[in-house]
């Protein structure tokens, strides 16, 4: 999920090429309503979005008990996101701009031998 239109079309198609099934949300508070629905095997998630922060979102899907791996992304070069981001339980953190290489690299890390269904960004 990342607020800004640009960036989830390109992630998007990118993830689609790739084979996976994304479902695309623009807030933390849109994701987290579909929770209900569909639990994704992956979310990618930006830290820095209006409303909920990506450390919010990954707090109350941990709070809910949902096995959900997180891979972060922002724009900022704070090192000391590296730590917190890992400290809570992230997969991975990118930083924009990323390449397709790591984000691929990232989710199948996160996501392990689960194979490609179910992917949410």
């Amino acid at each position: 999920m990342d607020d800004e239109l640009s960036v989830r079309v390109m992630l998007g198609r990118l993830l689609r090429l790739a084979e996976y099934r994304v479902r695309e949300y623009a807030t933390g508070e849109e994701f987290l309503a579909s929770l209900s629905a569909h639990v994704p095997l992956c979310a990618i998630v930006d830290l820095h979005m209006p409303g909920l922060s990506g450390f919010e979102v990954q707090s109350r899907v941990r709070a809910a008990n949902l096995q959900v791996p997180v891979v972060f992304i922002t724009g900022s070069d704070d090192d000391a996101l590296d730590r917190i981001a890992l400290a809570a339980g992230a997969r991975n953190l990118l930083r924009k701009p990323f390449s397709s290489e790591e984000l691929l690299e990232a989710i199948g890390f996160a996501i392990g031998p689960a194979g490609r269904t179910g992917m949410v960004k």
